[in-house]
């Protein structure tokens, strides 16, 4: 008995030593941006900062910090990404949950998990020489080095997370429900939509949420597949640089604490508190759609 309960305390206090880890972590991290990410604000306005002035920050005379048109790109690349993961992914996650036969389950889903485990520097690579030149030609344009590339390898990347986990919570929807539905004389496809879908609605916008952060994130594919202009996009067309790609592709050279340096913090401080502000704004939906659904 002193066994069971010595055991039970110390895995108690070890999970909860690794959730405070964790919290902690995360903390620190934003406390580097926030204390890194402020100091550029002494010399840059952040009015300046924020609009759609062009980033030019190794000018030798005047030296220009505005990230406006790489927000915009990064806005336009997730969420082109989403507007192409979400239906395929859950139709994709339904079709496995709810029509799929036990043995094509077991073929699909481990084959749909392992495009996870495909690093994004090949799926880059692939955009470059498979996706790239399919756009140039369907669309008629120079290349297809562009927005709407980094959105449909976004895509790919997002799908994998995406699926698993609606898969989950639409397999995760009581039996009885079904039953019930298919009393009443639905078939299988209004059962679906109608009765399924609503009833996982909070784990399915879990699972968007998880892939939208996977796609904000992402920093390698888009940094080779984007064409890493720093203009301002006017179309899908055309190329575009992200917040992330700019990170990646300069702090490694930046002259360390001056203006550009501090700048790049600034940079990751933005995309770090548009991700927070995202995810609080799901999980704050998410509890609204389950507290209806009670």
């Amino acid at each position: 008995m002193k066994s069971r309960f010595f055991w039970d305390t110390f895995f108690n206090k070890t999970l909860s030593a690794a959730a405070l880890v964790s919290v902690l972590t995360l903390a620190g991290i934003f406390l580097l941006l926030l204390y890194n990410g402020l100091q550029a604000f002494s010399t840059i306005d952040i009015a300046e900062f924020l609009s759609a002035a062009p980033w030019n920050p190794a000018a030798y005379d005047a030296p220009v910090f505005g990230i406006g048109a790489m927000l915009f790109s990064t806005l336009i690349v997730t969420f082109g990404s989403m507007l192409i993961a979400v239906p395929l992914g859950i139709g994709t996650a339904a079709f496995l949950s709810e029509m799929a036969s036990p043995r094509l389950r077991n073929l699909l889903k481990p084959a749909i998990e392992m495009l996870a485990a495909i690093p994004s520097v090949v799926i880059g690579f692939l955009g470059i020489v498979l996706v790239a030149p399919g756009l140039a030609q369907v669309f008629d344009l120079p290349n297809g080095l562009n927005a709407l590339n980094g959105s449909i390898l976004l895509a790919v990347m997002a799908l994998p997370t995406l699926i698993s986990v609606s898969e989950d919570a639409i397999h995760a929807v009581p039996d009885y429900y079904k039953e019930a539905s298919y009393a009443l004389g639905a078939n299988r496809w209004e059962t679906l939509l109608r009765v399924t879908l609503p009833a996982c609605k909070s784990g399915v916008l879990a699972a968007v949420m998880l892939g939208l952060g996977r796609a904000l994130g992402e920093t390698m594919t888009v940094l080779m597949a984007t064409g890493n202009a720093t203009a301002m996009p006017h179309s899908i067309f055309d190329p575009v640089r992200t917040i992330t790609a700019t990170v990646a592709i300069e702090m490694g050279e930046v002259p360390f604490r001056t203006p550009h340096f501090y700048s790049l913090f600034a940079c990751a401080l933005v995309l770090f508190l548009i991700t927070l502000g995202v995810n609080i704004a799901a999980e704050r939906l998410a509890a609204r759609l389950r507290k209806k659904g009670q």
